[in-house]
């Protein structure tokens, strides 16, 4: 990360960033198939443990809720190295192209969560909008932090699906009757 703060995304070599670990290029290809997996280590785990969190939710939450609750466990654990995710929240917002990696595991990451939805008897099409919209939220809590480190990543959290629940909730139902 610090490689990447100082040199940026593009000006930091693979190479420089074995050496920084004290590895050699082999064993640096060994764990990360490139340098932006050195970015998104660790996705895996944090979709299994929101996905966890979602299967494992008390029985009677709404689906927005059970996300909500999710999302928190995840910001605060996020929150315990706060500098380093914070470095790494930077790094990927100033380069294009990791922007478009985290969008791509952005995807992955809303399927796996409308399926943990599903399983806890969720119609499909509801689910899918759920993840989608906690995950937007969860992202404009992100950004939020980026820009106030100062605040927890669980007050932003809090703050944005808040005003998510208040813009929803002026939602009139279709009638078709």
């Amino acid at each position: 990360m610090e490689l990447y703060a100082a040199k940026g995304y593009d000006g930091t070599t693979t190479a420089e960033i074995a050496a920084a670990a004290n590895v050699n290029l082999r064993t640096f290809f060994r764990h990360f198939p490139d340098k932006r997996e050195v970015l998104f280590g660790g996705e895996e785990q944090a979709r299994n443990a929101l996905v966890d969190d979602i299967l494992g939710a008390p029985a009677g939450l709404g689906p927005a809720e059970v996300l909500r609750r999710a999302f928190t466990h995840a910001a605060e654990a996020l929150q315990h190295d706060a500098d380093a995710a914070l470095a790494r929240m930077n790094v990927v917002a100033a380069t294009p192209a990791l922007r478009e990696r985290d969008l791509a595991k952005a995807a992955m990451l809303t399927e796996a969560l409308a399926s943990a939805l599903q399983h806890r008897g969720i119609a499909a099409a509801v689910a899918d909008l759920v993840a989608a919209m906690a995950w937007a939220t969860y992202q404009h809590a992100a950004v939020a932090w980026i820009r106030d480190p100062n605040r927890r990543l669980t007050d932003h959290l809090d703050a944005a699906f808040d005003d998510l629940a208040a813009a929803v909730s002026t939602i009139t139902p279709r009638s078709d009757g």
